[in-house]
């Protein structure tokens, strides 16, 4: 990888188009530094890939090497203790850090890709150190407050990543065990909204909550199946509509989902055209954002 030399007054400064690969814990942020691209923040998501609850959203900057974060690593290689030890010493050791709660209304609203891609957005220009330089985990974010790169695996690589993680991660965790204990049916306290087999089950059993999101797929069509519908405006993912579709629910599908909201909103569900992606997808994908307005 060529890092950018150091630029003079009149060169613009471009955001590097490829993404980082290596195992470059402190040395990518240092590298930076030293071409005085500091201060460097680092930017993590927690809870993309579950079926319930928030999204959350977290933007890092550490003191370069600190000997005091030996424990940190990846959030999701590390036990629930470890992080809870490494979440208190990061809040006291970052340089500075913020964290985005996205409610699990407004995934619903736009689509996890779409609220992945502006919840980095937000937790960057939350920091009140104006970085230098932004890493990402994964894919790049267009719109971000200053030259970016993303970074492959950047939760195991990169340190200020890393620590984006746990912030991420513990605060999502204590926000889906909080939830437990008005609906302990579902277990958030063990899979935290993921769509682990006990989730799936108890999801089948019980129906999805308001908790749940209810623009992905599997939730959406139990919905159907116990004939529930939203009580908030939803993006349906296509991938819904086509299994709605499959199993000859579709008809019921439009009845539920299309008296969600008041009636001076309401607009015929529709299905996008072929080829728009799957909401509950990942969210770096570079595809269109994905679903039909349930209206």
């Amino acid at each position: 990888m060529t890092l950018p030399v150091p630029l003079t007054a009149a060169e613009p400064i471009r955001p590097p188009r490829a993404v980082v690969r290596g195992d470059l814990f402190w040395g990518l942020q240092g590298a930076l530094d030293r071409r005085g691209l500091g201060p460097v923040a680092g930017v993590d998501e927690a809870g993309a890939g579950a079926c319930a609850g928030p999204l959350v959203v977290a933007a890092c900057v550490l003191k370069q090497g600190d000997a005091k974060l030996t424990e940190l690593t990846d959030s999701k290689l590390m036990t629930a203790k470890a992080r809870d030890r490494v979440y208190d010493l990061i809040l006291k050791r970052a340089v500075d850090y913020s964290v985005i709660v996205i409610p699990t209304a407004e995934v619903d609203l736009y689509g996890i890709r779409v609220m992945n891609l502006e919840g980095m957005r937000r937790a960057a220009a939350a920091l009140r150190v104006s970085p230098g330089y932004i890493l990402t985990d994964g894919f790049r974010v267009p719109g971000l407050t200053a030259p970016n790169a993303a970074v492959i695996k950047g939760d195991r690589s990169v340190a200020c990543i890393a620590a984006a993680s746990v912030l991420a991660k513990v605060t999502r965790d204590r926000i889906m065990a909080g939830h437990h204990d008005d609906l302990p049916h579902y277990g958030f306290d063990v899979h935290k909204g993921y769509s682990t087999s006990d989730h799936l089950a108890a999801l089948r059993e019980h129906g999805p909550s308001d908790v749940h999101r209810w623009s992905y797929t599997n939730v959406a069509t139990v919905a159907v199946k116990h004939g529930l519908r939203p009580t908030r405006p939803v993006v349906l993912t296509y991938a819904a509509l086509e299994k709605a579709m499959e199993s000859g629910a579709s008809a019921s599908l439009t009845a539920v989902l299309d008296e969600a909201l008041e009636p001076q909103l309401s607009l015929p569900l529709h299905a996008p055209g072929a080829g728009v992606g799957h909401n509950e997808r990942s969210a770096g994908a570079e595809r269109a954002r994905g679903g039909a307005r349930i209206s």
